[in-house]
């Protein structure tokens, strides 16, 4: 089994956010792979990464990192694949992780999710393959009419609780 994903991260104290990512792939049946690699302490280790991602069969990049944020945009300048930006929150509550990979030069574009949504990059990944696979494209929209039923029922529950003004 050859990955079709790969879910990087600035070190591994950003594993608890990305194995949110992890697990949406897992559940839509799509290989993946994670590591660790730092834009910061190992340049050439990522250079090498992105200009080879590709050749091994890799379809779209998760990158997550916090702070100065530079691992999504540093991988983009060496790729073609799109890469999904995910903004950890380290500090100033991850605004600092945002701007860092939202504000990329023209050229280089890294789409970018909420801050610590590595689930919603998960999502996007597993769309931007769906375009080019029918099953992972079903399972996508299986999950989308999923979360519909999650509200459908919650307005059930919703109609139940009982205030003398509540008119629904």
């Amino acid at each position: 089994m050859n990955p079709l994903v790969s879910i990087i991260m600035g070190s591994t104290s950003d594993l608890p956010v990305m194995e949110k990512a992890a697990q949406v792939l897992d559940n839509f049946g799509i290989p993946f792979e994670m590591n660790a690699l730092s834009a910061h302490r190992t340049p050439e280790e990522v250079e090498k990464f992105a200009r080879e991602a590709s050749g091994r069969g890799i379809k779209v990049i998760i990158a997550a990192a916090g702070m100065a944020a530079h691992l999504p945009g540093v991988i983009a300048a060496f790729t073609s694949l799109p890469v999904i930006g995910v903004p950890v929150r380290v500090s100033f509550d991850g605004l600092d992780s945002v701007l860092s990979i939202l504000q990329m030069p023209p050229g280089i574009p890294v789409a970018t999710v909420g801050v610590n949504a590595a689930e919603n990059a998960a999502i996007l990944a597993s769309q931007i393959i769906g375009t080019g696979d029918e099953k992972i494209r079903k399972e996508v929209e299986l999950h989308k009419e999923g979360l519909k039923k999650k509200i459908v029922e919650a307005n059930k529950e919703l109609k139940k609780l009982n205030f003398r003004h509540k008119t629904n």
